[in-house]
């Protein structure tokens, strides 16, 4: 495991965030969804993430979660993403989502 500072640790912006629309990115190489993600102050960002083995678009919307916010966007097929939401990866590639323990507001940092 490599390590980092202090310092470059604390240039990540992780922030929480209130999912607000799931759709399947059909165009995506991995099955995957693209986000719409309100994160309070920081306004509405955009992701894809690969989270259709546990959860299905309609059970991701109100789901508060955690995410880089200052990673620079990146293209992935037809779709702009924003922001990068966290999860744990299993052996097999499957993501479990990483939440809040109880409801906050959204843009809050993560430390």
């Amino acid at each position: 495991m490599n390590t980092i500072s202090w310092a470059d640790f604390e240039k990540v912006e992780i922030r929480t965030g209130t999912i607000i629309n799931a759709e399947p990115f059909e165009k995506a190489k991995k099955p995957a969804y693209q986000l719409t993600i309100d994160f309070g102050k920081l306004g509405i960002k955009r992701s894809s993430a690969q989270l259709t083995k546990l959860y299905e678009p309609a059970e991701l919307i109100g789901k508060q979660i955690v995410a880089v916010v200052n990673f620079p966007p990146k293209q992935i097929a037809n779709f702009m993403s924003e922001c990068l939401v966290l999860g744990s990866v299993d052996a097999d590639g499957t993501v479990t989502l990483l939440q809040t323990e109880r409801a906050v507001e959204n843009g809050l940092r993560i430390s």
